[in-house]
């Protein structure tokens, strides 16, 4: 018996998603829950668990796909019955123009050297598990899967394998390539030409299609850049006062709370500060209406390895500073993994973007729409500043807030920035709420 695979719900308004991974091949086994396949979102990546133990006896899509919420993208047979079709449903899937066929090169009018056709074991080991990218790698260098030793997980190729493969396959002595005859007699020795300049190593170049969340992220900035009347407005701030305050209480900090105390909670307390000052830096446009709000939902921008997400910290103005460096410590932890929820990547308010962990300077970040404005931390560095009279230094930091100037006056994002410095520079002010 047969049990469908369905792609599981995604999450509010979203319908259909790419199929980016097959993590079981046809004839394996697989658990109750065991994930079978990775899917890839406008948002996030999910995986795709298996309803039931049994065995893996087909795949209905391929790496590449999109596949809409509720579609049967494979099919688990229970027990060990179930391994005889296995094959069968892998040469389908992977294979569906037929046994040995290779798909000619666009551009080329000769067909590339074939792929030696593999055996019935060569081809549950190798070909079942060539992605899109090591597939068309294969073809372009010529060489034979079945005889590379795969490094990716499960003994899978990886594109730079097959890169490696061919390069000690052309390490090999190679025949030189005969001479073009010319049919028309020479007549007298023509004039030398110029050689072009002689290139070191190969050029390449390799073209990768899109993930669906850097679409999203495309369209989405793109978006704020038709939608919004952006504008940057800048100020530098001290940061000698948090660093103080940090180093004198960080080993006090992670014994009583279990988390290190970093500069983070400083701003989204000093952005929670200075949004009661100037609302309209928390409000959005909505139609003709503005939406203002009394919370603050932080949005924070943190890189994961498919492209940058942002999470949000909800009612960041009511919550203590190991609350707020507790839930950024685990969206972190939880962006790399890939297991961060849709839900938790929609409806914030304002967002805050640290570039400096990068080493950035200065930029001027783009809007989240639909929300008015977005605060741009960067790196620290030691400058010399002016003092009580005195030339010192000093380590700064250069703040960026970019804000949609439809909804926020200059007058407003000045002060609204400016309050943030204040209270960094003295983060008296956030116990004390001025």
């Amino acid at each position: 018996m047969s049990i469908d695979v369905e792609v599981p719900a995604l999450g509010e308004s979203i319908t259909e998603g790419t199929l980016a991974q097959w993590l079981k091949k046809p004839g394996e086994a697989v658990a109750a829950d065991e994930a079978i396949a990775s899917l890839e979102t406008d948002k996030v990546s999910v995986e795709v668990p298996s309803p039931v133990a049994g065995v893996l006896t087909e795949q209905l899509a391929r790496e590449g796909d999109t596949v809409a919420v509720g579609a049967v993208i494979a099919r688990i047979g229970e027990g060990a019955a179930a391994a005889a079709p296995a094959q069968a449903a892998a040469d389908a899937t992977t294979n569906p123009a037929g046994a040995g066929e290779t798909p000619a090169l666009r551009g080329d009018d000769h067909a590339p050297d074939a792929v030696p056709a593999p055996t019935a074991a060569e081809d549950d080991d190798h070909v079942t598990t060539l992605s899109p990218a090591v597939r068309r790698a294969v073809l372009e260098l010529h060489v034979d899967p079945t005889r590379i030793k795969g490094t990716g997980k499960d003994g899978r190729l990886t594109k730079d394998d097959v890169i490696a493969a061919a390069e000690a396959q052309k390490s090999g002595a190679a025949a030189p390539a005969p001479e073009a005859k010319t049919s028309a007699p020479a007549t007298s020795a023509p004039a030398p030409r110029p050689k072009a300049p002689a290139v070191d190593g190969e050029r390449k170049e390799e073209r990768v299609k899109m993930s669906r969340l850097r679409q999203t992220i495309a369209r989405r900035l793109k978006e704020a850049q038709n939608t919004a009347a952006m504008l940057t407005t800048f100020n530098d701030v001290d940061m000698t006062a948090v660093i103080e305050a940090r180093a004198r209480y960080k080993d006090l900090f992670e014994k009583k709370h279990g988390i290190r105390l970093g500069f983070m909670g400083f701003f989204v307390k000093a952005c929670a500060l200075a949004a009661k000052d100037v609302p309209a830096v928390n409000a959005s446009i909505e139609g003709d209406e503005i939406i203002y709000r009394d919370y603050l939902d932080v949005s924070i921008a943190v890189s994961a390895p498919k492209g940058l997400v942002v999470p949000v910290v909800r009612n960041a103005d009511r919550m203590s500073f190991a609350e707020i460096e507790k839930t950024i410590a685990d969206f972190g932890k939880r962006a790399k993994e890939g297991t961060l929820g849709i839900d938790e990547m929609q409806g914030g308010t304002f967002t805050i973007s640290n570039g400096g962990v990068f080493g950035s300077l200065l930029s001027t970040p783009i809007i989240n729409p639909p929300q008015s404005a977005v605060l741009g931390m960067h790196r620290i560095e030691e400058r010399p500043v002016v003092k009580d009279g005195q030339i010192v230094a000093r380590p700064m930091m250069y703040l960026a807030l970019s804000y949609d100037h439809r909804l926020v006056d200059g007058r407003e994002a000045v002060t609204f920035l400016v309050r943030v410095k204040e209270a960094i520079e003295d983060p008296t002010r956030l116990l004390i709420d001025l």
